[in-house]
């Protein structure tokens, strides 16, 4: 009845929320919030209250229920070929016994497909059939639940049950449990999972035409810009009869994201915490100061040739990109910073071996200069990463908390991320634990199984030592010095991003797949203008975009950072 009753109310308040849905590989920034409306706040005390009537003094007699529980768990589908399915495979199979063994709580994994995972989630959410646990990386998704008393109050049961999730508490710590936390009310909506690594944007570039034309890898805008124009220039030589296929340099129609360092390079270095803030809402710097002129530049390639033509008419998830690299049309892009080197034998760099030969690979540099001459990143901090968010539909709360606790253990993480020696992994002389090509239910359909571990998200062994020691080889097939290279440009001159906590933001409710879309059109339609039509182009986009909602949270931003902060323009 609960369940039924929660899908009418929110399939009918889905009338009024954008059909428009941006998911991305990023996380939020510090800026998690909730709003404090009085229907709101009403909302977040009857949700408390169900938590509180719910969690009752004790449930568990050595950590585990007396009668069997069950509960749902979402896991992206990422449709990758050849993969194992990801509901059943050697890691569902894993987390199932050991579920039912420790805790006597039924698992049944519920795929959500990664591309198009908000609209999926508002979906579910709507119909009444989310998964008990649900993870997303939109935040905004999650708020806008809440709002409606669809999302379960988290607060009770971090502290309540602290004693039973040791393993939650030790690895997420206060920081991520706490992170998106109501100063104002103490509601928490979301857990944020913990970043293990950090590590975000790097520039790729084929080794093999850099040596064909006897270039050095560039290390300025400048020297980035004239690599480009030696590859348009020299297509003939690079690809022969293919020459009409070269692609100096590919981004996707997510252009914030993809040249998110390039972007970041006409930031003001000694950028403000507040000014940061303020115009940080959306995460790919669309409202940044510099931004515009980054983008002018690649208005300027573009109309030079030196870019993909097309890049604006392929969505997410779409695969045409990727095959263009590994057929060896494409000479630089700017990715994740291990993108080359993800999905084993079908990595972009596997497949260029086969394709092209053994010397034909793509390799980080790190070209991007800013104003002070440094090669500034900024990078999420070790809590921006997926919210793990409860529906009220969920009637095991304990036991999905208890879930949460069992793959936060150290001993969980690692089997999860490495598997079975001989089969996914070998383990070095020098003690590292190397990834091979697994076959069948044993593939990992996402890069050290972060689809599972939920609360981490990057390799994460039993000591420090041996995750540094063993990240280079966490690659099948990809040698050693290549990720190595890409991991310290990677961490070079980052900035991690601070917790701007200062409650509720009432203008970003219901608004952040509306603007994303505006977000994604803004760039894109920028960078293929016309030069002499770039200014009217970008400033007429961002009109648009601060009359739908962006100045409302420029302001309220504003406003709440000097309730809570004052004057001061920094944090600690």
């Amino acid at each position: 009845m609960k369940k039924r009753l929660i899908a009418i109310l929110l399939a009918g308040a889905m009338v009024m929320l954008s059909a428009c849905g941006s998911s991305s590989d990023s996380a939020d920034n510090g800026d998690s919030s909730t709003t404090t409306s009085d229907d709101s706040q009403e909302a977040s005390q009857d949700s408390s209250a169900d938590a509180e009537e719910s969690a009752p003094a004790s449930e568990l007699v050595d950590g585990k229920f007396a009668e069997t529980r069950h509960i749902t768990v979402e896991v992206y589908d990422r449709g990758n070929d050849g993969g194992s399915d990801p509901t059943n495979n050697m890691y569902t199979e894993y987390i199932k016994k050991g579920m039912l063994q420790d805790h006597n709580v039924e698992v049944e994994f519920v795929k959500v497909p990664r591309w198009t995972e908000v609209d999926e989630i508002n979906n579910l959410l709507a119909a009444g059939t989310a998964p008990d646990i649900c993870v997303t990386y939109s935040y905004p998704t999650i708020q806008t639940y809440a709002d409606m008393g669809g999302v379960l109050d988290l607060s009770g049961y971090v502290e309540d049950y602290k004693d039973d999730l040791p393993n939650l508490w030790n690895w997420l710590g206060e920081t991520n449990i706490y992170w998106d936390k109501d100063p104002v009310n103490g509601t928490i909506w979301a857990i944020e999972g913990k970043l293990a690594n950090s590590n975000r944007i790097n520039t790729f570039v084929r080794q093999d035409w850099l040596d064909a034309l006897g270039l050095q890898a560039p290390t300025t805008t400048e020297d980035f810009e004239a690599m480009l124009i030696a590859f348009q220039e020299n297509a003939d030589t690079l690809l022969g009869a293919d020459a009409d296929k070269l692609i100096p340099y590919s981004v996707s129609y997510d252009v914030g994201w993809r040249t998110a360092t390039l972007i970041e390079s006409f930031i003001d270095p000694d950028i403000s915490d507040k000014e940061y803030y303020v115009n940080g809402f959306d995460d790919r710097k669309l409202t940044q100061n510099g931004t515009k002129e980054a983008v002018r530049l690649l208005n300027k390639w573009y109309n030079a040739g030196l870019m993909w033509d097309n890049f604006a008419l392929y969505g997410s998830g779409d695969t045409t990109e990727d095959d263009m690299m590994k057929a060896g049309y494409v000479g630089a892009f700017t990715h994740n910073w291990d993108y080359p080197f993800r999905n084993g034998e079908d990595s972009i760099n596997a497949n260029l071996q086969r394709n092209i030969g053994e010397d034909a690979k793509f390799v980080a540099i790190d070209p991007f200069d800013d104003s002070k001459g440094t090669h500034t990143k900024y990078v999420s901090s070790t809590a921006g990463d997926r919210k793990i968010f409860f529906p009220t539909t969920n009637d095991e709360p304990l036991a999905s908390m208890l879930y949460l606790d069992w793959i936060s253990d150290p001993a969980h993480i690692e089997y999860l991320q490495i598997g079975d020696e001989g089969v996914t992994h070998n383990k070095l002389e020098s003690g590292a634990i190397q990834t091979v090509a697994a076959t069948g239910d044993a593939i990992m359909n996402s890069g050290m199984n972060i689809d599972y571990t939920i609360t981490c998200n990057g390799l994460h062994l039993s000591t420090d030592e041996l995750t540094e020691l063993s990240m280079a080889y966490s690659y099948a097939g990809i040698d050693p010095e290549l990720v190595q290279t890409a991991n310290d440009i990677a961490r070079t001159d980052a900035v991690p991003a601070k917790n701007v906590n200062v409650g509720a933001i009432d203008a970003e409710a219901n608004i952040g797949d509306t603007l994303s879309a505006k977000r994604d059109q803004a760039y894109d339609n920028a960078v293929i203008a016309a030069e002499s039509d770039f200014d009217s182009v970008w400033d007429s986009a961002i009109a648009d975009y601060m009359n739908a909602g962006g100045q409302a949270i420029m302001d309220e931003r504003a406003e709440k950072w000097t309730a809570i902060f004052g004057d001061t323009d920094m944090l600690p």
